[in-house]
């Protein structure tokens, strides 16, 4: 047994949809959640930039002694995630994978649709993925420009919300896709709003399920689970404002807690003084 927390970090508010989904599965797990809110959205940076931040929090998680890292963010993982395995060898890595291969194992149509951000698709993961499990279908990317920043932002429904989901599925609802996969975490909080647009016949496909499923395989295959009477707890930590990553956490996963100011130091993170 080992009740050191799972470490979990994204660009911002996004990668809480992947922590409520472990939350969901691995209850008994103390977690730590990390927010780079100073540098919301990664989508746009350089690959070679992303990767300077991730290896910087996956520093500041191991040193709060996370006993797991997962990488709950579209971006981070394109640019980073192999370059954390080889960094940090002996701490096990979850990544965000785009979900090509259930989209293309379900889809009727055999076109699938991906909505990520720039940065997701110039990863040789993304690239990868399409090669290996998705030759036979029809792949068309999608990029929504400032979504992030509108779900940042709390605008989850608002006119402009709508009109940015509007102009990106309605290209790939033309050309035939009757699956859309979710390639950026931040995606799943306006999934109410997608479904409306899209109908009930047009599949959305959001990861976060098969990331927790991961997540507990590889706390057993590690003989990392923490006790099963624990009551886990979640410890939020934001490069941005913390009462603003607090107020979000409540309204995006209906749980919170008193977010911790950490500030980047070079490349380097630490904890704000109180």
């Amino acid at each position: 047994m080992d009740q050191r927390p799972i470490g979990v970090f994204d660009s911002g508010v996004g990668g809480l949809s992947i922590l409520r989904q472990i939350r969901v599965l691995l209850s008994n797990e103390d977690m730590l959640f990390f927010a780079d809110q100073v540098h919301v959205p990664y989508g746009p940076r350089p690959l070679s930039e992303v990767r300077t931040f991730a290896e910087g929090i996956t520093n500041f998680l191991l040193e709060q002694c996370s006993k797991l890292i997962v990488v709950a963010c579209n971006t981070a993982s394109a640019a980073a995630l192999h370059h954390l395995r080889s960094t940090f060898p002996t701490i096990p890595f979850v990544g965000m994978e785009p979900a090509v291969k259930p989209a293309a194992q379900t889809s009727r149509s055999r076109v699938v649709g991906v909505l990520a951000t720039p940065a997701t698709f110039q990863g040789k993961l993304f690239t990868s993925v399409v090669e290996r499990f998705a030759s036979d279908v029809t792949v068309i990317q999608q990029v929504l420009p400032h979504m992030v920043e509108l779900i940042e932002a709390g605008d989850l429904d608002g006119p402009e919300t709508q009109e940015i989901l509007r102009q990106g599925v309605t290209p790939l609802l033309e050309q035939g896709a009757d699956t859309l996969v979710l390639a950026c975490t931040h995606y799943p909080f306006v999934i109410p709003l997608l479904s409306k647009l899209v109908g009930h016949n047009v599949q959305v496909i959001d990861p976060a399920p098969a990331i927790a499923r991961q997540v507990g395989r590889l706390l057993k295959q590690h003989d990392l689970d923490a006790p099963t009477e624990n009551t886990g707890r979640v410890t939020y930590f934001t490069s941005g404002d913390p009462e603003r990553l607090s107020e979000m956490s409540l309204r995006l996963i209906g749980e919170t807690g008193d977010a911790k100011q950490v500030y980047w130091w070079g490349k380097c993170l630490h904890l704000k003084a109180n």
